[in-house]
């Protein structure tokens, strides 16, 4: 199988926003398949819609499956991944701008009825990412001490990046490459 590299954007998010197009395009140059779906209703998410399309698009995931998302798409790869059956193993996953609870916004809430199965998510990936800004307005660098404690995930604080709506973020797309060692 190929390498397949999908794009969650977050909350509002589309695919064209952000540094989204950029590491398709950069990506896509090395000659590996890149999906950046639109998620449902972004303004209003609903955890069930987002991963029901999610699966939908991953079909079968497997080593040469991989995810980078962007705030609540972080989440929507948890979630993706404690659904994944019994040996099922992606390549990896890159969080940017990740976070484990609603942040006190009601409209993402829906993501977290339920406890995260840190278990079952380190079941279905070994390798984790996770990027996050020291002057992020809505995600605090507490997450990232969360998911390096949880998932092992490899840090890195970027300087004043805010919530990362930029055009371009090289340390993805390098981390992204050295994971699928392309």
């Amino acid at each position: 199988m190929p390498k397949r590299i999908f794009v969650l954007h977050g909350w509002e998010g589309t695919p064209s926003s952000n540094w989204f197009p950029w590491l398709k395009l950069k990506l896509e140059e090395r000659g590996i398949k890149v999906e950046v779906p639109q998620l449902p209703n972004a303004e209003s998410p609903k955890q069930s819609d987002w991963l029901l399309a999610l699966d939908k698009l991953v079909g079968v995931a497997d080593e040469e499956t991989y995810f980078i998302g962007h705030s609540l798409g972080c989440i929507t790869i948890m979630r993706y991944l404690e659904g994944l059956k019994e040996g099922e193993e992606i390549g990896g996953a890159v969080f940017v701008a990740g976070f484990t609870d609603d942040l006190g916004i009601e409209e993402i809430s829906d993501f977290f009825t339920t406890s995260i199965d840190w278990n079952k998510i380190n079941l279905h990936c070994k390798t984790f990412v996770a990027i996050a800004s020291d002057n992020d307005q809505y995600v605090s660098l507490k997450y990232s001490d969360i998911l390096k404690e949880k998932l092992n995930a490899k840090v890195f604080i970027q300087p004043k990046m805010g919530h990362f709506n930029i055009p371009e973020l090289h340390v993805a797309l390098n981390e992204l490459l050295k994971m699928i060692n392309a």
